[in-house]
């Protein structure tokens, strides 16, 4: 997606509550089918927002991520399967945009 059509969206959603990138769902998910990689993105705009997040059997810290959206849909590819994955802002008040791996989600990755 373009600069300009993604500015049009924001706009035309200005007010509306974001989406955040879930990061329990998303270590659940890589403990029960343990990918080689994991990568989180927001749907059509993976370019601008995406990198990964999990690598060589453990959370990968590096990188740059962008998960919070009133339009576009946090999105997890495990090894190419892209699964939306995501919770209401209001839902996760201490998630936003840049957090990564938060410390209570860590255990999840080896429950499965």
């Amino acid at each position: 997606m373009d600069s300009m059509a993604a500015f049009a969206m924001g706009e035309a959603n200005r007010g509306n509550e974001r989406m955040v990138f879930d990061w329990e769902k998303a270590a659940r998910l890589i403990a029960e089918r343990k990918p080689e990689e994991a990568s989180a993105g927001l749907q059509g705009d993976w370019d601008c927002t995406g990198d990964v997040i999990f690598r060589d059997g453990k959370p990968y810290l590096g990188g740059y991520t962008y998960l919070a959206s009133t339009w576009a849909t946090p999105e997890l590819d495990m090894d190419g399967d892209v699964v939306p994955c995501y919770r209401m802002e209001s839902e996760v008040p201490d998630w936003d945009e840049s957090t990564k791996w938060p410390e209570q989600v860590l255990p999840l990755l080896t429950a499965a």
